[in-house]
């Protein structure tokens, strides 16, 4: 199954053209085959050139991809004997929060992460990846369960944003964001976090508030949406290219700003285009990250951690 985003529409074109080709080769066409090479060397240049250069808002949409790899697809490479829980214990279980325990290389970790699905029954059971808050509290048992046993945490954000339905609310919304991010400042076990698709605002920062705060390259970390953001500013949800560049949402953006501090590299054009080899290269990442992590005493993980959110933005007094 392919799924092409409108500015990759001219080398959508052109590999047609070249299976084209390739199939009329195969047929006895040898002459054929000069030109396929050809137009192979374009393809190639053509796909550096349109990836090297994509604007914050074709950034967007790869996040968005609907074939892009999502939590569990990371989880079934990262830790095979993945073992997932469920409940907050207060309200019920929220299916848009993964969180269990797995093992990446040996090393034991407590894993938590947003899921999608992939078809609407499933997009609706996983709530579009839009968590409520027994999905923000199952997290957080599972955190504080991490720091009993002394395991490091390591959390995928793959979201648009909390839920902001009534019920949501009434449940406690807001509060059970900002008890996470309270609880999380100051967990005595190392956290990474990774953001591998979308990274939409309070509902992202739940889970994100780690040591280490890594982005996969086409991913994007917002306080808001680029729709949101267009419908606040300019009363137009049509101009959200405008805020998606205005917003400062790419790995490379918020590497520069500090907000981040790693990117994780894609095949080209997007994880989807080659989930294997995305995976393979998030779990080294993992790995690395975590080995550095865990030989930091705690008392040094807890200063570093708050110096590291203390520091960031810029304040005019």
């Amino acid at each position: 199954m392919e799924s092409w985003l409108d500015f990759e529409k001219p080398l959508m074109e052109l590999e047609k053209r070249i299976r084209d080709l390739k199939s009329l080769s195969r047929e006895g066409h040898p002459e054929i085959d000069e030109q396929v090479e050809r137009l192979e060397r374009i393809a190639e240049k053509k796909r550096e050139e349109t990836y090297k250069n994509l604007t914050g808002w074709e950034r967007v949409q790869l996040a968005r991809h609907p074939l892009r790899p999502y939590t569990m697809d990371y989880i079934g490479v990262l830790a095979p004997d993945f073992i997932e829980l469920h409940g907050d214990r207060l309200y019920g279980d929220d299916k848009a929060v993964i969180a269990g325990m797995g093992t990446v290389e040996g090393r034991r970790l407590f894993i938590i992460g947003q899921q999608k699905g992939r078809d609407t029954k499933e997009n609706l059971r996983r709530n579009f990846g839009s968590a409520h808050p027994e999905g923000y509290r199952k997290a957080l048992r599972l955190m504080r369960m991490a720091a009993k046993f002394g395991r490091p945490i390591l959390t995928l954000v793959d979201t648009p944003g909390a839920f902001p339905g009534i019920g949501a609310e009434e449940r406690g919304q807001a509060e059970a964001i900002a008890r996470n991010i309270f609880e999380m400042a100051r967990l005595p076990v190392p956290i990474l976090a990774i953001i591998i698709g979308e990274g939409g605002s309070g509902g992202a920062l739940a889970i994100a508030v780690g040591d280490t705060v890594l982005m996969m390259e086409y991913a994007i970390y917002s306080v808001i949406s680029p729709e949101g953001c267009a419908a606040i500013l300019w009363g137009d949800r049509a101009k959200a290219p405008d805020a998606a560049e205005s917003l400062k949402l790419t790995a490379p953006d918020l590497l520069r700003l500090g907000v981040i501090d790693g990117v994780i590299p894609e095949p080209l054009g997007g994880a989807h285009r080659g989930p294997a080899e995305a995976a393979e290269s998030l779990k080294r990442a993992v790995v690395e990250n975590v080995d550095r992590l865990s030989a930091v005493p705690v008392d040094d993980l807890l200063e570093r951690r708050l110096e590291k959110y203390s520091k960031m933005g810029v304040f005019l007094e």
